[in-house]
């Protein structure tokens, strides 16, 4: 049963595949922002500019998600990657397991959903405008951060939580040091 874990390999690189394509989805909006701006034909005014910029941040949010699912669950799921005292080393990883991993993911998908929402809102003045389609953003963000809130307190509430390594707990009955 425990090699079984094995099986999660493919998952993992159907993953990076899926970060391929969303370079090249950047790499194709960057174009586009790029040759509107260039190009001089009124495609590029400040609105269009901004959606696009937005759209740019929103496949980097996602690709981030990726790289989180990817390098997390593989650590915490399969094996160790024994990066320890590897420059590139992310912090996070140092102590990431299945509860923490979930609270990242959550506080991520809140900001993906955040440029979706912002992107709505400056599409206010468009012509096709809906408000009932903005409004179930709106409800849909909520339960997001509703969620995000949710998993991040049963995590702290959990049995056996302990404080992020290198972060000294909390004593009220001392004073900081004076810098």
């Amino acid at each position: 049963m425990f090699v079984s874990r094995w099986l999660q390999v493919p998952l993992y690189a159907g993953l990076i595949v899926a970060q391929l394509v969303y370079v090249w989805v950047f790499l194709a909006e960057l174009f586009h922002l790029v040759g509107d701006t260039l190009a001089g034909n009124g495609k590029a005014n400040e609105t269009t500019t901004m959606l696009a910029v937005l759209g740019l941040v929103d496949v980097v949010m996602v690709a981030n998600l990726l790289i989180m699912v990817i390098v997390g669950g593989y650590e915490t799921f399969v094996a160790r990657m024994n990066l320890k005292g590897h420059p590139d080393e992310p912090e996070w990883l140092s102590h990431v397991n299945a509860n923490v991993l979930k609270v990242k993911l959550a506080t991520a998908i809140v900001g993906i959903s955040s440029i979706h929402l912002l992107k709505a809102f400056i599409g206010i003045s468009e012509p096709g405008w809906q408000w009932q389609q903005t409004m179930w953003q709106v409800i849909v963000h909520m339960v997001f951060i509703a969620s995000a809130i949710a998993l991040a307190l049963i995590d702290k509430l959990m049995p056996g939580h302990a404080p992020d390594k290198g972060a000294e707990p909390h004593r009220p009955d001392e004073t900081a040091p004076i810098s």
